[in-house]
């Protein structure tokens, strides 16, 4: 068999697994929307069918032999496509073979019956419901971690399904470079003459005015829902199904506009990405799949903050949301709107969380899990050991477990390693929309026009069309003139909450 066939011949493999994960990730969606409670261990069934049947083709020694052949071609050779697509799948089938197909079965049937365990316990407040379930996680984790192998210690295994290549240490030195930082800047603005009126944001909002504006919001963000739509679920997501097919899902606050809008511009960052991916030319390749969970945090922080919490944004559609929200906006200036939704104060709820304190959420989850992982920490111990966490970092005390330790749906989908991600993306995020900020001409005069698909453009440039053609630092490095820094994102928080509260 020539290198070209082979390459065909995996090729086909790929994209009738590919083809199974897309099935399953729509039976995903229906359960996190529309599916009856009652069916969910029926649901279960079918996802754990799915993944075992997916994971064993893939994992079938003929793609190891297809690979091998292809490493030794000139098609594994440069910076192409299809050397990009035979290294990544590579590390993939390496990873994968690890694994036995009844534990990928177990893991897909035990996060779909927790997530479940989890709305209910969040919806309650009670994560006595929840603990059970979050030991059966905790413990399919240690065993993946294991089975893959590892240095160091677990939670580096599973990491690296989220960020390929980074470990413990970096995420720590991330930390450890934003730290000093951040306490500077919020001491700042807690010292500020001049505070903002959080108040304006947490009038009443009427529910279905909100979902009209949100989609308007995602519609000049260039969101094309002729191949994507927007639903409700517990918490927000976003998920690239297949070829002409992307959802993503909010949650509505009667009460907080922040919440459903933010959160929408979050997904619809996200969905963006999916959409710019080249799904039509590589299904079920890696050239057709994102590089990385920092990557992909990246696009979604920078719309949901560089672009939806500026001035520029605001001085187009503040008119439009005055007119939707005369009770609450009527009377309400621009610059006191800007305050409000750029609010600086320990919260809750890390999905609400203004852009200063938000790193001190995943580091306290990024400990969490790691405690967890290595066994330091027990399930049970979780919302005594978070609420402790929390008063240190945030100074306030966690009153239920709704606003702790079940505010998030990662541990109960089995998604430990992920956190770190959100502070990668908001590191990427500072670097690229400085570099775009360069590269185009007059971004903000742009954004007060009402115009964004400049920076669309931009971004399915120089990321979302080359796929995992480039690891994630090396792309940085593409775009920017340097790996990741941390220095943007304070410089652009300085100068931000500078102009805002006043010093």
């Amino acid at each position: 068999m020539s290198a070209q066939e082979s390459y065909n011949e995996l090729t086909r493999i790929c994209r009738e697994v590919a083809l199974i994960y897309s099935s399953y990730a729509v039976l995903s969606w229906d359960q996190h929307t529309y599916m009856p409670p009652a069916g969910i261990s029926f649901r279960a069934e079918q996802l754990g069918m799915l993944s075992s049947t997916g994971h064993k083709k893939f994992t079938d020694p003929k793609v190891g032999d297809l690979l091998s052949n292809l490493e030794q071609s000139d098609l594994a050779k440069g910076d192409t496509p299809e050397s990009a697509n035979i290294r990544e799948l590579r590390h993939a089938y390496d990873k994968q073979t690890k694994l036995p197909t009844e534990l990928v079965e177990e893991i897909t049937k035990t996060t779909s019956m927790a997530h479940e365990a989890w709305a209910k316990a969040r919806k309650e407040s009670d994560f006595s419901q929840f603990e059970p379930w979050l030991a059966k996680v905790i413990n399919l984790m240690q065993q993946k971690a294991d089975a893959y192998g590892f240095e160091g210690e677990r939670y580096n295994a599973l990491l690296d399904d989220y960020e390929t290549g980074a470990t413990v240490t970096d995420v720590e030195n991330v930390f450890a470079s934003l730290r000093d930082e951040l306490v500077t800047l919020l001491q700042k603005i807690k010292d500020a003459p001049k505070q903002p009126d959080k108040s304006i944001v947490e009038r009443p909002y009427d529910v279905k005015l909100q979902e009209i504006f949100g989609k308007s919001v995602a519609l000049a963000m260039g969101f094309d829902f002729d191949s994507g739509r927007l639903d409700i679920t517990t918490h927000p997501f976003c998920t690239g199904i297949g070829i002409g097919d992307t959802r993503i899902l909010t949650r509505y606050n009667p009460n907080r506009l922040n919440d459903a809008l933010f959160g929408t511009m979050h997904e619809a960052g996200h969905g963006l990405y999916e959409m710019g991916l080249p799904k039509d030319k590589y299904f079920g390749l890696p050239m057709s799949q994102s590089i990385s969970l920092g990557i992909h945090e990246s696009q979604s922080r920078m719309w949901e903050n560089q672009v939806g919490r500026s001035k520029p944004f605001w001085e187009y559609f503040f008119p439009q949301a005055q007119r939707l929200f005369r009770d609450s906006l009527g009377s309400v200036t621009l610059d006191e709107f800007y305050g409000a939704i750029n609010d600086v104060r320990p919260s809750y709820i890390r999905v609400e969380a203004d852009e200063a304190t938000y790193n001190l959420h995943i580091l306290l989850r990024f400990e969490m899990e790691r405690a967890l992982l290595n066994g330091d920490l027990k399930p049970a111990d979780v919302p005594g050991e978070w609420n402790s966490r929390f008063k240190k970092y945030f100074g306030i005390e966690v009153d239920k477990d709704s606003n702790g330790c079940l505010q998030d749906v990662h541990w109960s989908a089995g998604l430990v390693g992920y956190f770190p991600t959100y502070t990668l993306g908001n590191l990427y995020s500072a670097q690229f929309f400085n570099q775009a900020d360069k590269e185009l001409d007059d971004l903000e005069g742009q954004f007060r026009r009402g115009e964004y698909l400049g920076l669309r453009e931009w971004l399915r440039e120089k990321i979302h069309q080359h796929g995992q053609r480039y690891r994630a630092n090396d792309l940085c490095k593409r775009i920017t003139g340097s790996g990741l820094d941390h220095k943007p994102l304070v410089t652009y928080m300085n100068k931000k909450y500078g102009d805002i509260y006043g010093f």
